[in-house]
């Protein structure tokens, strides 16, 4: 079971790699191409934020490659340099896709409330399990039920990593359909927009994917210490 496990877990790491750098591949080749509209990444939030009639989030310029997120608690849209200054097709995709997120949250979107409901347990999983993950196995004959909490703690973030897919793929479909209706993005602009918001989301399906993987295998190992 061991090495079933391994085999798949690496395999999924792999996947996870080469996700990752289809991504940031995608993001900067459609980093060259303009948009007809020529509008930054922040203009293209605040126009988005300005057509759903929302006048309380703040456009931020953050740090970092691929850094951009909506932050629910503070209400902004924080871009990357990149995007935030780009006039490309990843600019608009990326800021309109962020700006999705900020019209889930005044939506009250169910997904995203469950999502930020559950963030300090996942908060306090997350730093549990690199502390429990080591104790489990070492102890697992001896104090089983130490693995178990760490089942539960794993649960926790797979848990996160499941929500977090429709909350991420609703985002970029609110992205689109504005890109598209306001004329921001045509034709093949659009194609471009659609391409890397699609490789954005496989980066979170194959998270997701290796923390199921994960969790299984705990589960396994915690049901064949209590046969033995």
């Amino acid at each position: 079971m061991d090495m079933f496990y391994w085999v798949i877990a690496g395999g999924l790491s792999i996947i996870g790699m080469l996700v990752s750098s289809r991504l940031k591949s995608k993001f900067a080749h459609y980093s060259q191409f303009g948009l007809r509209a020529n509008m930054s990444g922040a203009e293209i939030a605040a126009a988005m934020l300005r057509h759903y009639g929302i006048g309380d989030v703040k456009i931020t310029q953050g740090q970092g490659f691929l850094s951009d997120h909506y932050n629910p608690m503070t209400k902004t849209v924080n871009l990357s340099p990149d995007v935030y200054q780009g006039r490309s097709i990843s600019a608009a995709a990326v800021a309109a896709h962020e700006c999705g997120h900020a019209v889930q949250h005044a939506n009250a979107y169910a997904w995203l409330k469950l999502r930020s409901a559950i963030v300090p347990a996942v908060n306090v999983a997350s730093m549990a399990q690199q502390w429990l993950l080591m104790l489990a196995f070492v102890m697992l004959n001896s104090f089983p039920q130490l693995m178990l909490i760490t089942i539960i703690a794993f649960a926790v973030t797979t848990a996160f990593s499941l929500i977090t897919l429709p909350v991420e793929f609703d985002a970029s479909r609110r992205a689109l359909v504005w890109l598209d209706e306001s004329g921001t993005a045509r034709g093949e602009e659009l194609d471009g927009a659609k391409d890397a918001l699609k490789w954005a989301a496989m980066t979170y399906v194959s998270a997701a994917l290796s923390s199921l993987v994960m969790l299984a295998y705990l589960v396994l190992r915690y049901m064949g210490a209590n046969r033995n």
